[in-house]
């Protein structure tokens, strides 16, 4: 997907990103006791500029390398609106708003590694939502039972009246699928 955003972007691809995207970064702005409007708004100003900057995205296969450009960007767009005077808590009292920016900013902080985790989770879980639809049920059923609930392959063949190695392909075919979707997303 950051390929095609970079290279050939279409307006399919940046749909994608964006409803990919869209619901992590409400979650993020909601921490930091934004009003409802206003995150809406940032979310807003934060996919401006991932539109604006892709094409200048260089993935160069660093693990994690554009989950940290978008916490940047993220970081940069609530550091700007701090400072122009808009930032209104939801609740009195609140926390110290730059010390968070500065966590966020730092890769080393327990923020940042929490924002890649949520990220990470929040990213594979929205595109096995995608792509979920490109697959057979029974084929998307068989992976499931495989990859999530742990169940040995024998098991699922007896279950879903497939063969074990017909198991075994339908789980290499969604992560196939999920690979080339979510590359250079997801570590």
């Amino acid at each position: 997907m950051l390929e095609r955003l970079r290279l050939q972007p279409d307006d399919e691809s940046w749909d994608r990103l964006a409803a990919l995207y869209t619901p992590l970064l409400r979650v993020w702005l909601r921490r930091h006791d934004l009003q409802p409007a206003d995150a809406d708004d940032l979310v807003q100003e934060v996919l401006g500029i991932v539109v604006r900057e892709m094409p200048k995205f260089e993935y160069n296969g660093r693990p994690g390398a554009f989950r940290a450009w978008l916490r940047g960007v993220l970081a940069n767009c609530l550091r700007r609106f701090w400072r122009a005077g808009r930032y209104r808590p939801t609740a009195p009292g609140g926390s110290d708003f730059e010390q968070q920016l500065a966590q966020l900013e730092d890769p080393a902080s327990g923020l940042s590694q929490l924002w890649d985790q949520e990220h990470d989770r929040h990213v594979l879980a929205r595109l096995l939502e995608m792509i979920e639809t490109e697959f057979q049920p029974a084929t998307w059923k068989a992976f499931r039972r495989l990859v999530f609930d742990a169940i040995p392959a024998a098991v699922v063949a007896a279950e879903s009246g497939l063969s074990v190695n017909a198991v075994l392909i339908a789980k290499s075919h969604v992560l196939r699928r999920l690979r080339e979707e979510g590359r250079g997303l997801v570590d």
